[in-house]
């Protein structure tokens, strides 16, 4: 009887150690619904933009890439990630600076201004920059004296794409940066680095994937904007066009093939940024136990 109680003991001990305490059929059952959740609204919406831009074959599909119009689309959009993504670099990592390293007034302010474009829909503030810079706006006269155009021209989309993505290197960062504390920092200052020193050699190692990750969301954003882009652009065509304006005319022109063939594009691009974030999410943990 003796013996039996340490082998009792050690069988238990060599089990493993369970999580959850559900039955195996309510797991599997929530790993079920949650595939068929994923391949209904992810997976099939997916398959049938590839599928409608093939349906007339592989010429029809390459020929929708050839004409001006979606050249000239593709072309804006990149022109507006391109300057957008950038600007909103800067502003993310002067704006988590501030926030994470130093103690001042207005701080919750900030943090919620820098939420505002989450709260506030991107046709609004498309509308906003309308208000301000169009023709009958606030500031309309005096471009038009000057013979500045913003609104429904490229400066207008940039602006536009800018405020809907701004949020999104700050918000990543704040928090990694927080968490980080100002330990490194201090003790870089104190062994006489300079501020930009300290920035270059000390903080950015250490936020250098959140950034990326950062600006990958932010770019992903950037291409795939449409209401605050469609309120400013004009809907000129070749002209301020982005891609996911230029799909809306597409299919109500009834082009479906130009146009799911043209949206498999953004698909395309929104799976290399899927792979992107994920191969950041795996390094970052990756090289996260060597820096704590």
């Amino acid at each position: 009887m003796a013996s039996a109680a340490p082998s009792r003991i050690a069988r238990s001990a060599a089990l493993p150690v369970r999580s959850t305490t559900e039955p195996a059929w309510v797991r599997r059952s929530l790993i079920t619904v949650a595939l068929l959740f994923l391949g209904l609204f992810l997976l099939v919406p997916l398959i049938a933009v590839f599928a409608e831009g093939l349906a007339k074959g592989f010429a029809a599909y390459f020929k929708a890439f050839a004409d001006e119009a979606t050249l000239s689309a593709l072309k804006l959009t990149l022109i507006a990630a391109a300057i957008a993504v950038p600007l909103n670099l800067v502003f993310g990592v002067a704006a988590a600076w501030c926030i994470a390293k130093f103690d001042f007034r207005g701080k919750n302010l900030l943090i919620t201004l820098i939420d505002l474009p989450f709260s506030v829909s991107p046709v609004i503030s498309g509308l906003i920059y309308v208000l301000l810079f169009g023709a009958q706006g606030l500031l309309g006269p005096w471009l038009m004296d000057r013979d500045i155009q913003i609104i429904f021209a490229v400066p207008g989309i940039v602006l536009a794409t800018i405020f809907v993505t701004f949020p999104f290197v700050a918000r990543e960062l704040i928090p990694l940066m927080q968490a980080q504390g100002r330990i490194e920092e201090e003790a870089a200052l104190v062994l006489g680095a300079s501020g930009w020193q300290t920035f270059w050699r000390v903080t950015l190692p250490n936020i250098k994937w959140g950034l990326l990750y950062g600006v990958i969301l932010c770019n992903a954003r950037a291409m795939g904007e449409f209401g605050a882009v469609s309120v400013v652009s004009g809907h000129i065509r070749g002209q301020t066009n982005t891609l996911p304006l230029h799909i809306e005319i597409l299919y109500n022109e009834y082009n479906f093939v130009a146009a799911f063939a043209v949206a498999s594009l953004l698909c395309l691009l929104a799976l290399v940024t899927l792979a992107l974030k994920t191969w950041v999410e795996w390094k970052g943990a990756q090289l996260r136990p060597e820096h704590d």
